[in-house]
């Protein structure tokens, strides 16, 4: 494994044009407001787990169309609220695992909402508990194409739509302060943390680390790891227009999510990750609430020796401090 993609001078000036659909501000409204139809109910559980410090609780509330989405909500035990939440979502293929993985937040002082991913959580990790109701055409394993013919059936619609609908979900909890929520997510959680941030306007922060789904037209033409090469095996058998297929994935694509946020924004990359290219990162961290017209705070992690791990335990604690300052009261 070696540096393969733009050296760090450039990826610091790197600002592609992205190809953007022209009714991606009415495709996104329409999307929400549709989910929005079905009212927000938590359902609250207890959770298959005892901890002296720390409250695990199994809930499940509406997402996309009002499918149920599962998830795990920890927080300090005993302690009065409102507290600052972190909503985080797993990477591709994992699931929200085990309560007893999701603990850190909660002892710390947050209210934490881990969601599960629709359709995944048997890939790695330790599961998953939320199917995705909807089919699909013909598509290659994982969910990258899965109805990428049509951005109105494409998959991350319906992720997307959950994870804004999940911070909906913590919003409406009584121990949570809506004003001081963050999204936190890694890889494929990173694309959806950028994607919140640029769908909900009041968001305290966004922690998206080395994201994917961000400028799909050079990710799949510069890495051959999956999975962007879900992407190009489809265009290799169906023989589908790329252009047409660029023309769905533009909807979902991070750089043009990251354009509309308004949160200050935590991001890293790992300048020898083939799995999501620096460049591609560094696309939607230049051009970061560029046309939403807030100037928000933001920082880029570098870890120049790593691949798609990343920083892993390093980041974490630049994670806690970050969040920290996101959402301390003034």
């Amino acid at each position: 494994m070696a540096m393969f993609d733009l050296p760090v001078t450039e990826l610091e000036t790197y600002r592609p044009d992205v190809r953007e659909p022209a009714d991606f501000d009415e495709f996104w409204a329409d999307t929400l407001a549709q989910a929005r139809q079905t009212p927000m109910r938590v359902e609250r559980q207890p959770g298959p787990v005892t901890l002296a410090q720390v409250e695990i609780e199994d809930v499940t509330f509406p997402g996309f169309d009002g499918h149920p989405i599962k998830a795990w909500l920890a927080t300090p035990r005993g302690a009065t609220g409102p507290l600052p939440c972190v909503v985080e979502i797993n990477g591709y293929g994992g699931g929200r695992g085990l309560a007893i993985e999701r603990t850190l937040w909660a002892t710390a002082g947050y209210a934490h909402l881990y969601i599960d991913s629709r359709g995944q959580g048997a890939t790695w990790g330790t599961g998953g508990d939320t199917p995705d109701p909807v089919g699909s055409t013909p598509a290659v394993p994982g969910v990258m194409t899965r109805g990428i013919q049509d951005p109105a059936d494409y998959y991350y619609r319906r992720m997307f739509t959950d994870a804004v609908r999940g911070v909906e979900a913590a919003r409406s909890l009584p121990e949570v302060d809506a004003q001081r929520v963050v999204f936190l997510g890694g890889s494929q959680g990173g694309g959806v943390s950028l994607a919140v941030a640029g769908l909900v306007p009041d968001l305290a922060g966004c922690v998206a680390e080395v994201p994917f789904l961000c400028h799909f037209e050079r990710a799949i033409d510069l890495t051959d790891e999956f999975p962007y090469q879900e992407v190009v095996t489809y265009l290799k058998t169906v023989r589908a227009p790329r252009d047409s297929v660029l023309d769905t994935l533009s909807y979902f694509d991070g750089v043009n999510h990251a354009k509309r946020a308004h949160a200050p924004l935590l991001m890293s990359v790992a300048l020898m990750d083939q799995v999501c290219p620096p460049s591609t990162g560094y696309a939607a961290y230049n051009w970061y609430a560029s046309g939403s017209g807030a100037t928000p705070a933001k920082q880029m992690e570098i870890y120049a020796y790593n691949g798609h791990e990343g920083g892993q335990a390093h980041q974490q604690m630049r994670q806690l401090t970050f969040v920290a300052s996101a959402t301390a009261q003034p």
